[in-house]
């Protein structure tokens, strides 16, 4: 209480729940993808690399996938949910690279969901359904325009940033 007042209002937050997004970019290409599920488990991120490998990128060779080391983001997971020879047909196509730990400003679809929460998603949104719908739009637009990445770090940066990484030459 400060002098003059005469009471204070205090509100409660009410968590209606959690849900995770998961985030492709092509980052010279300006292609986005973003997917709302109601959890982040293993058999999810492996329906997710699924969908990269058979729906976005079918013709492909190989994918670069650069992301970060969260527990559920390995070949592993394709095992928990595909047989064997789906899973290492999926595990083929991909070249995985992992940010270092605390590294994820290196990691372009991290950047990617803080560009999305800044311009998509800085107000409550009531249910995954609504949440979904906006998302959607935001990649759509985001997919019209081909927004690319213009990423600046370079090898000679990362030697200083990351120097505990690299050898000393």
């Amino acid at each position: 209480m400060r002098p003059g007042d005469n009471k204070k209002i205090d509100s409660e937050y009410l968590r209606n729940g959690t849900c995770s997004i998961f985030a492709f970019v092509e980052p010279l290409g300006g292609r986005h993808h973003v997917s709302v599920r109601e959890h982040r488990t293993a058999l999810d991120w492996a329906e997710e690399i699924k969908y990269l490998v058979d729906e976005m990128y079918p013709d492909a060779e190989k994918i670069i996938l650069v992301m970060d080391n969260l527990n559920t983001h390995k070949p592993a997971s394709l095992y928990k949910k595909y047989k064997p020879e789906e899973a290492r047909r999926i595990i083929k196509k991909l070249e995985i690279h992992y940010t270092p730990k605390h590294g994820s400003w290196l990691d372009i679809a991290e950047i990617e969901l803080n560009v999305m929460t800044r311009q998509c998603l800085s107000r409550r949104i009531a249910d995954i359904d609504c949440l979904r719908k906006e998302l959607s739009a935001w990649e759509a637009e985001k997919n019209d325009k081909q927004s690319t990445v213009n990423w600046h770090f370079q090898t000679k940066d990362a030697r200083i940033k990351l120097a505990s990484l690299y050898p000393e030459l």
